[in-house]
Parts: C-alpha cells; sequence; structure tokens
C-alpha cells in the first residue's frame, strides 16, 4: 500500500508509553500513517486542524481538553476528522454522551492491536466503533434515557455544569462567566437542589448520567 492510501491518523494520549505502543500497532500494520501525535487535548486539536487527518485516536481523559471536548470542537468546525476515543472505563453513560458528541467510537485501552487497526479502518468507512459488549451496554443507556425524567436547566445552569466538569472552582467558573462568585453560588445551589447532590463532582456525574452535559 502506497503511503499516499494509507489511513492518516493523529494521535493523542498523555501516557508516551501507552501512545508509543499504539503508534507502533498503526504503522506496523502496514495501513496507517501517524502523521502526528499529542500529550493534550489541546494539542490534539491543533494536531488535528494541521493535518487534516482521516481519523483522530484521542485518550478520553486529559489536562486541558478532554476527549469529549474535543470531539465538541471537531463537530462544531465542521472538520473532516473521525474522532475516535480512547478510554479505561467502560461506563455506558460515557459512551452515550461520547456518540452523542460526534465521536466516531469509543475504544477500550485493552483493545489488541487488530482491534486498534481495524477500530480506525471501520470509522474511515463512516461505521461507529464500539466492542460488543460497549454496544450493549449502550442500548441499555439509551433506554434509561428514555424513561427518565430529567430537570430541565437554564442556560446559565448549563455552562455552571459545563465548567465543573472541566474541573473549575466556583471562584473560576465566576472569572470564565464575569459573573461575582455569589451568583454562581446562587446558580451552584439551584443545580444541587435540581440534581438531588450536594457537591460538585457529584453534580457533574449526576449530570453526566442523566444527559444533562451536552
Amino acid at each position: 500500500m502506497s503511503k499516499q492510501d494509507m489511513i492518516r491518523v493523529v494521535l493523542a494520549d498523555d501516557h508516551p508509553l501507552y501512545r508509543e505502543g499504539v503508534r507502533r500497532a498503526l504503522m506496523q500494520s502496514g495501513r496507517c500513517d501517524v502523521v502526528a501525535e499529542a500529550n493534550s487535548g489541546r494539542e490534539a486539536l491543533a494536531a488535528i486542524r494541521e493535518h487534516h487527518p482521516d481519523v483522530a485516536l484521542v485518550d478520553y481523559r486529559m489536562d486541558d481538553l478532554d476527549g469529549i471536548a474535543v470531539v465538541h470542537a471537531v463537530v462544531r468546525d465542521s472538520l473532516d476528522t473521525r474522532v475516535v476515543l480512547l478510554s479505561a472505563f467502560d461506563d455506558s453513560a460515557l459512551v452515550f454522551q461520547a456518540l452523542q458528541e460526534g465521536a466516531a467510537g469509543y475504544l477500550l485501552k485493552d483493545a489488541s492491536r487488530s482491534e486498534l487497526v481495524a477500530a480506525v479502518t471501520e470509522a474511515t468507512k463512516g461505521n461507529v466503533v464500539l466492542p460488543p459488549h460497549l454496544a450493549a451496554g449502550l442500548a441499555g443507556e439509551i433506554r434509561v434515557r428514555k424513561d427518565a425524567d430529567g430537570p430541565v436547566l437554564t442556560s446559565r445552569e448549563r455552562e455552571v455544569i459545563v465548567l465543573f466538569s472541566q474541573g473549575l472552582s466556583i471562584p473560576q467558573v465566576a472569572e470564565q462567566l464575569f459573573l461575582a462568585p455569589s451568583t454562581v453560588k446562587s446558580h451552584t445551589q439551584r443545580l444541587y437542589s435540581k440534581l438531588g447532590v450536594s457537591d460538585r463532582a457529584a453534580a457533574v456525574a449526576e449530570a453526566m448520567r442523566r444527559g444533562l452535559l451536552e
């Protein structure tokens, strides 16, 4: 296969040893060309914009921008790259959120070399890439969400919970949204009440479970 015909891949993961193993697996397949590597979400997004790869394999959990945020930016900016998330977590709620944002797939980090190459290949064909047990869990998650009556958040409350999900504190959220900390505290208390929680971490987890982080 000529280099022009190979699948062009950007690989993003903040663990160098894991990233090297994935890079080697893709390159040795003779079907993939890793055109750039990144160790953060912002670097991944910059590499996608610079190299226009066919596929980006992006770690779900990274500093600055996580994998979901990268997917969101790629879809928002109408970039042609198909993003497959890599994760150590097989939580169906995370899978649902990833696909809802526009990810091309969700692959666990213990995937074999052949599974990695197959995932990249299938993503270029426009197919959604999911291991069978995650696909089964996703079906159950869809049923749960269909039957659930979730709280309606205001636009400001949604902004606050999104920033909480990025690890920001109340003072940092206030600075980001150009609001007084007391105002953010008021929004936060209403969020806690609607979600039935008492702290930021629980609020983020519950919002993700209910599909409110969109």
